[in-house]
């Protein structure tokens, strides 16, 4: 006997939840959509079915083999080894209950660690690779990142702290300029991997720069790859863009908004006049450690004073 299930697909009876979307599953889950996709694809964790619609839809033992693997990742296995052990215990049936379903005073079962455990531990291998200049290390450690947590997840808490610490180590001496350049070099292919295709789709047009003599862009192209899964176009021009060039590509591109980014305080308080400028015909946002408040008043524009994940994520698309 079968009954339907929440979309009009036929469950067994013996089923005690609705078949679910990508969306809810990972909700209840912790884990970003991208992820869950990984883990199906690479591994075959997730077993859906497909409604006549052709959506894919998902049922609690697909939820439980992620819960399971969950726990083999907090327990430090590798994302494959994880997903091998999860798909093994299947023939147990053994249900993990979520965390808040536990009753406070349960003598077995403790709580699932948070999602994004592992990730203090990737930083450090990724840390060790890029001052060893080692690159297939490197290229493994970013490899599992990118496999285990979403785009997001990645940039906002591995990839941007990683940088960042990575300027005030080379500021005090204690990394060699070679390391600095080796592990720009490294960064700089990943996220160009990511942004490949950022100018394509039919959303809203942002314009990314950095103003004269701002080299350090790597944050800027962060935004820039979040900003585009947001549902935004990107016109990525880069490190040290002349101001008298960016207008004209303000006049021609007619973007809903531009963004500059700088480390350097300096690098916007010499260009107030072009930048009041630039806030005649566009929205302007001022990001990165030199944006300061003071010289947004002066020109009209707003500071973007997050770190770059959020910020794109908070710049909806206009409708």
């Amino acid at each position: 006997m079968f009954v339907q299930s929440l979309y009009g697909l036929p469950m067994a009876a013996g089923e005690d939840r609705a078949l679910l979307r990508i969306g809810e599953l990972a909700r209840r889950l912790g884990v970003s959509q991208d992820v869950l996709r990984a883990w199906e694809r690479r591994y075959g964790l997730l077993q859906p079915v497909r409604s006549p619609g052709g959506f894919r839809l998902y049922t609690a033992s697909d939820e439980q083999r992620v819960r399971r693997m969950q726990v083999h990742l907090a327990g430090g296995l590798a994302a494959a080894e994880a997903a091998r052990a999860a798909l093994t215990e299947e023939g147990d049936r053994t249900v993990v209950t979520p965390p808040e379903q536990l009753p406070a005073s349960d003598p077995v079962q403790t709580p699932l660690p948070p999602p994004d455990r592992g990730l203090a531990r990737l930083t450090a291998d990724l840390r060790r690779a890029l001052d060893a200049l080692d690159e297939p290390a490197a290229e493994a450690v970013l490899d599992r990142l990118f496999a285990d947590f979403s785009v997001e997840t990645a940039l906002r808490d591995v990839l941007l702290p990683y940088l960042h610490e990575l300027g005030a180590r080379w500021a005090v001496n204690e990394i060699r300029v070679t390391t600095e350049h080796f592990a720009s070099h490294v960064l700089r292919a990943r996220l160009a991997g990511l942004a490949r295709g950022w100018g394509q789709g039919r959303g809203p047009c942002a314009v990314l720069a950095c103003p004269p003599g701002e080299q350090h862009d790597l944050p800027l192209m962060a935004f820039g790859v979040a900003l585009h899964r947001n549902g935004w176009r990107i016109v990525y021009l880069g490190a040290d863009t002349p101001l008298a060039d960016l207008g004209r590509t303000v006049e021609e591109k007619r973007p809903e908004i531009l963004v500059l980014a700088s480390v350097d305080v300096d690098r916007f308080r010499h260009s107030i006049p072009d930048l009041a400028a630039l806030t005649r015909r566009t929205s302007l946002r001022l990001a990165g450690a030199g944006a300061s408040a003071a010289v947004a008043d002066a020109v009209g524009a707003t500071v973007l004073a997050a770190d770059p994940v959020t910020e794109a994520q908070r710049l909806m698309p206009p409708t």
